[in-house]
């Protein structure tokens, strides 16, 4: 599936919210400078698909992706957009539907047994794990992993340069998705020197 062997060998999918689409490209330049050529722009914003499209358009180098995709129509507008892939915070089948249909990867959330079972119906194998840590983070994927030996993990919510390494130490886990990087803030600010140091340390801290 497109995209995929770049997660796996990155190991870190930064969540990113645009409120100004100006921000757009200096964001995604900041992570690949970083050494993260990947971005999760999320669908909490009006601009979100103008982002997605003016990112996939200018940075034809990096894996960019849709977040925060609740429903079909904003799956179809992100594949249109561009989107190489999309992640939900929960999971929708009418999303894995369309992705499905249009041979995009999707990245649903799921944290009970039951919502993982609901994904195995579509053949879904990589679960985004979320918020990860208010949900027992790595004992529970691990716990989890028992039962479902086929599924792998996106655990996101809570991680941090700080236990990064600890979650990408268990087998199950792919890669995990973070917006320490990407900060609101550091975005507002335009403190775009900011987001390449800390993406840098970020992948010294996994490679390390």
């Amino acid at each position: 599936m497109q995209g995929l062997d770049l997660i796996k060998k990155v190991k870190i999918v930064p969540v990113v919210k645009i409120t100004d689409v100006e921000t757009t490209l200096p964001v995604m330049n900041a992570l690949k400078n970083g050494g993260i050529p990947i971005a999760e722009i999320t669908y909490r914003t009006e601009c979100a698909s103008e982002a997605i499209a003016l990112a996939v358009k200018n940075c034809p180098d990096m894996l960019i992706g849709a977040g925060t995709v609740v429903n079909a129509e904003q799956a179809v507008s992100a594949i249109a957009s561009g989107a190489q892939f999309i992640v939900s915070p929960g999971f929708s089948a009418k999303v894995a539907e369309v992705c499905k249909e249009k041979g995009i990867l999707y990245i649903p959330g799921a944290i009970t047994p039951t919502e993982i079972m609901a994904t195995m119906e579509y053949d879904l194998p990589i679960i985004k794990f979320f918020p990860a840590e208010t949900f027992g983070g790595l004992a529970s994927i691990k716990a989890l992993s028992a039962p479902f030996p086929k599924h792998v993990f996106i655990p996101t919510g809570g991680i941090n340069k700080s236990n990064i390494k600890e979650y990408l130490s268990f087998s199950k886990i792919i890669a995990c998705g973070g917006s320490w990087m990407v900060k609101d803030s550091l975005i507002n600010n335009k403190e775009y020197d900011k987001i390449e140091e800390i993406s840098r340390e970020a992948i010294e801290e996994i490679n390390a």
